[in-house]
């Protein structure tokens, strides 16, 4: 295998460099125009300056009736000068009480409310972009796009989706879009008789871009929630989503500045903390300063700086109930490893050769102090380009001084086509045989709108492992208006080991395959659409081909007008034990082969209705026996500054070696006086985990997602709940300052 993947390289190399085809015609465009003053950000678009900028109107439908013309105008006009962007978007309603508003909460779901949302190209490479978007309620929603969003869409809703609480929680960066980079600009709105308009401010110095004169891609969408529409000025096809820039429109002979900023984001933070479960006689209090620092090195090039970071304002996982083998991938959430992050990602399904949660969060989930380090990323000679290395404290009983680097090198060839490789190493530093390293290429094929290839080769170098090391991946895609279909092929060597990554498990090779078609009726019942899909998986043990585990999944999808769901599901699963598996306390299922039906039904209610339910019933063959289990999410709503989520999920296993239940319930509250001023809650019990757990946020938001915060967590044992497992009251202050440029 190692003497493999020079060959494999050159041959991913010389067939991408074939396929480089163009991209789709821009479908509208519409000049930059320079304004000789500075609009006011207040929601209102009053100012002379704005009627004298160019009309984007005429927006097309992309859902229910794509092609066909918006049911309600919009009216969008951009503009710049040597500091920012404007927008000023205009969006007419001829019913104005049934605008849904949305939660007041920054980045708050945006498919649950009327909403309004524009996207940059600023490379023009049909590939990346930036996004910005608003509600009724006024909230800053932003995000990077990479690789189109890494061309999903194939989405049915997870149990959750209805969950309130809203929004400053973080769930991660996948899929291409990462919702999680927190930009510095301004929004306003305003509702009146007519409907309501935004007013956008995004400073030049918050996206990259190349040097001169140039055209950028741009897209505007709006999104009319009591009718469930999406309608953009430039056209998308019904199988595509806001994230396909390649048909976006273009903004044509923009002049952007040619910038150098640094900004500093300093923090100090005090913290009062007790662990009992150690037997700590007292609280230990403690005071902290560090922060961030972002220097511009080139229009296209980001060097990020940290010292002892911290991420005090981030949420606690959701507790999760795990009757697998293997481990659960729980999303990172801090910011300073979310930016930019789409450029590092390698692999994917189980099999993430990069995995910042690796760094500074030990696998017994301790928090392991990190000294500092940097990340350069961007676009830099056609090239793009990642690089980061870290360092973290050494943590008494849980793991000694380590740095971590990660070189990461893609290059665009147009139409959804890249070739890529990526190093990465873990250093203990102490040891001469304490490090990990992973070697990889990668790359990915597109052929006209609906093909899609991709390919990844690795390999690991750990001491003391000599056996097969590497991974194989392979895939295809294919997606019209009409059908979708995926296919995937993966080979892991036994001692195949991305210290710095997520792997599920080891050992094996893989086969899956998806299949969905799309029905739109015209009248039946309210249905929207019908999604009939059939799944096919299987996973065998590479040495000796025994089958770990199988499965063949038969569904279909109903979706209404109001966004109510239906998933009815029936599978046939396998799952292969070649050794005993303790699934619970005194619980232990023999080797051997068991397979049989489930029956998988999920639903949920109009999400974005005041009241929601969402719910999923399993129920079937399990292991050597039987599992019925029952989830449930209940939300409540009112306006844009008040939810809750209530969630509860139980599982009754029958098995012949014992029988056991599982419960677990979560509580989520979150008021939010402002757009930039939240209290939330999560109140957390698992029998499973053995233990109960609350945490509250206070914020106030400045610019970027800095501000203060305060945050207090505790946690008990379920057997002693008159005893707490540990205390902690956590005060932080963050600001960022622009020392140059701007």
């Amino acid at each position: 295998m190692k003497k493999s993947l020079p060959n494999t390289s050159i041959l991913l190399v010389a067939a991408l460099s074939f396929a480089h085809a163009p991209s789709l015609a821009a479908q509208a465009t519409v000049p930059a125009v320079r304004i000789a003053e500075e609009p006011v950000i207040d929601g209102s678009l009053a100012e002379p300056a704005w009627a004298e900028l160019p009309l984007l109107s005429d927006f097309i439908q992309r859902i229910p009736s794509d092609g066909s013309p918006a049911s309600l105008r919009t009216e969008v006009r951009i503009g710049y000068d040597q500091a920012a962007l404007y927008v000023g978007v205009r969006a007419f309603d001829d019913q104005p009480s049934l605008i849904v508003p949305g939660e007041a909460i920054r980045d708050n779901d945006l498919t649950q409310s009327d909403a309004v949302m524009v996207i940059f190209d600023t490379y023009n490479d049909d590939l990346n972009g930036f996004v910005f978007g608003t509600n009724p309620a006024g909230i800053e929603y932003d995000g990077q796009v990479v690789d189109q969003g890494g061309g999903s869409g194939w989405r049915s809703g997870s149990l959750g989706r209805a969950g309130g609480g809203g929004g400053r929680q973080m769930g991660g960066s996948g899929d291409g879009f990462n919702l999680n980079w927190d930009g510095t600009w301004d929004v306003a709105t305003e509702r009146d008789a007519a409907g309501w308009s935004a007013e956008f401010r995004i400073p030049f110095s918050t996206l990259r871009y190349r040097s001169g004169a140039q055209d950028w891609g741009l897209n505007v969408l709006r999104r009319v929630r009591r009718v469930n529409e999406e309608s953009s000025w430039a056209a998308i096809p019904r199988e595509f989503d806001f994230n396909r820039v390649s048909v976006a429109g273009t903004l044509t002979a923009l002049e952007p500045p040619l910038n150098r900023s640094v900004q500093v984001i300093p923090y100090v933070l005090g913290s009062s903390a007790r662990n009992y479960a150690i037997g700590e006689p007292s609280f230990s209090e403690n005071g902290e300063v560090g922060g961030d620092a972002k220097v511009q090195i080139t229009q296209g090039l980001t060097l990020d700086l940290t010292y002892n970071t911290d991420f005090a304002q981030v949420e606690v996982d959701d507790v999760q109930t795990n009757l697998t083998r293997f481990s659960i991938q729980f999303p990172e959430k801090r910011p300073f490893f979310l930016e930019n992050s789409g450029m590092f990602s390698v692999g994917g399904g189980g099999a993430s050769l990069f995995f910042s949660r690796r760094i500074g969060i030990a696998r017994d989930g301790n928090r392991v102090p990190i000294q500092g380090g940097g990340r350069l990323s961007g676009k830099v000679g056609g090239l793009n380009v990642g690089l980061l290395h870290i360092r973290t404290d050494e943590m008494e009983g849980v793991q000694s001084e380590q740095s971590y680097s990660v070189v990461r090198l893609a290059r665009e060839l147009g139409n959804r086509t890249s070739i890529g490789g990526a190093f990465l190493q873990r250093d203990g530093g102490l040891l001469a045989d304490d490090y990990n390293r992973t070697y990889a290429v990668d790359g990915q094929l597109g052929i006209g709108t609906a093909w899609n290839f991709d390919m990844t080769a690795a390999r690991t170098d750990t001491p003391g492992r000599d056996g097969r090391d590497h991974m194989l991946s392979a895939g295809a895609n294919y997606s019209s208006r009409g059908l979708r279909v995926r296919a995937n092929v993966r080979e892991i060597g036994e001692d195949f080991n991305p210290e710095i990554g997520f792997l599920r498990r080891a050992g094996l090779r893989s086969f899956s395959t998806q299949t969905m078609a799309f029905i739109r009726p015209t009248d039946l019942f309210g249905l929207r659409e019908l999604r009939p899909h059939a799944n096919y998986d299987t996973t065998r043990d590479l040495e000796t081909g025994f089958e770990e585990s199988a499965r063949i999944h038969l569904d279909n999808h109903f979706e209404w007008d109001s966004g109510m769901f239906l998933s009815t599901a029936v599978n046939w699963v396998r799952e292969g034990l070649e050794v005993p598996f303790e699934i619970s306390d005194g619980v232990v299922v023999p080797p051997g082969t068991y397979d049989g039906w489930e029956m998988v039904w999920h639903f949920y209610t109009d999400p974005s209705a005041p009241v929601s339910v969402e719910t999923l019933f399993e129920n079937g063959s399990f292991l050597s026996g039987h599992r019925r289990g029952h989830s449930v999410v209940l939300s409540l709503r009112h306006g844009s500054a008040l939810s809750t989520g209530l969630r509860f999920e139980y599982n009754d296993v029958d098995l012949p070696q014992g029988d056991f239940t599982t419960r677990l319930a979560g509580l989520r509250l979150g008021y939010f006086l402002t757009p930039q001023i939240y209290l939330q809650s999560l109140v957390q019990y698992s029998d499973q985990s053995d233990n109960w757990s609350m945490n509250m946020r206070f914020g106030w938001l400045s610019s970027a997602g800095t501000g203060l915060f305060v945050v207090y967590n505790q946690a008990h044992g379920v057997d002693r709940l008159n005893g707490p497992l540990n205390k902690a009251l956590i005060v932080k202050f963050s600001r960022q300052f622009t020392v140059l440029g701007g």
